[in-house]
């Protein structure tokens, strides 16, 4: 059976040693960090992800400022905020909560943030960095999060196929980028798979490790997965109970039980990725701040 990589508690590890460094970043400067996230109208989903943040972030000593606006705010008065944000040197990352209300557009959105308060990592300055190998650019959460998990698995990565089900902005097209790069986090051989590619095991067979991100509940199952992989599970699906009908539960794009028999290690759902999407934007956050300071 294969080894459960416990997202959670690498996150709580991340998260004291984000505290440290805050303690530190207090005695040099005399203030903490401070991430300002936006969450525009009530979606029940991003409510939950928002105090998430704000309980996280508080608890490694970040300040967090949490700013509700209306559904009804137009993409001027978005645009307003973030704008004054942008020009706060007492804040020093910004995350505006997705998904916006359809009529905001969030492209607009995510280039009016400056790139160096981008901690979400979003940004079109801050992925062009992330392709050229640059050290002063925000890694989006997620990706940034299974790459911890992938290393404090699996020490030595260098030469290891890893592929990559999924293109998405947000996991599938940086953490291809990012596991690509030259430096002891990564160098690995990198493939992506995609709605286009015909047979999809023929590829994640291969893998050493296999990271899926596609919202499609249970898809990877024993036979598509490499003996002895780790399976990074960025999924959350969230389907009827087979045990209780009148139920549903949450279930990632892996079959977990079928391929945690063939894997070396595993993440579940949920626990895996998910907390270590919070530990990175905290992680960012600090980084933010010494990149503002030291100008």
């Amino acid at each position: 059976m294969a080894i459960i990589i416990d997202g959670k508690a690498i996150a709580s590890e991340i998260k004291e040693e984000i505290k440290k460094e805050v303690l530190l970043i207090e005695k040099q400067y005399g203030r903490k960090p401070t991430l300002a996230v936006i969450l525009v109208g009530n979606n029940p989903a991003s409510e939950v992800y928002v105090r998430m943040k704000k309980k996280t972030s508080e608890e490694a000593g970040i300040n967090s400022m949490q700013i509700l606006l209306d559904e009804n705010t137009t993409q001027q008065e978005l645009l307003t905020l973030i704008n004054q944000l942008n020009a706060d040197n007492s804040v020093n990352g910004i995350l505006v909560q997705l998904p916006l209300p359809s009529h905001i557009n969030e492209n607009d959105i995510i280039t009016a943030i400056d790139p160096v308060k981008d901690v979400d990592g979003f940004h079109p300055v801050n992925m062009g960095k992330l392709v050229i190998g640059q050290q002063d650019c925000f890694i989006p959460c997620t990706p940034y999060g299974c790459q911890e998990l992938i290393i404090r698995t699996m020490p030595d990565i260098k030469g290891k196929h890893l592929v990559v089900v999924g293109r998405s902005n947000i996991v599938g097209k940086p953490l291809a980028n990012l596991m690509i790069q030259k430096n002891n986090m990564a160098n690995c051989i990198v493939t992506v798979c995609h709605t286009a590619t015909k047979d999809i095991g023929y590829y994640t067979t291969q893998a050493d490790i296999l990271v899926v991100a596609v919202g499609r509940a249970n898809m990877i199952t024993k036979d598509m997965v490499k003996k002895g992989a780790v399976v990074i599970d960025v999924g959350i699906n969230r389907i009827q109970d087979p045990a209780n009908p009148d139920k549903t539960k949450l279930v990632g794009d892996v079959k977990f039980d079928e391929v945690s028999e063939v894997a070396y290690a595993i993440t579940p759902v949920p626990g895996g990725v998910g907390p270590m999407t919070i530990a990175m934007l905290l992680k960012n956050t600090v980084k933010a701040f010494k990149l503002q300071n030291m100008k």
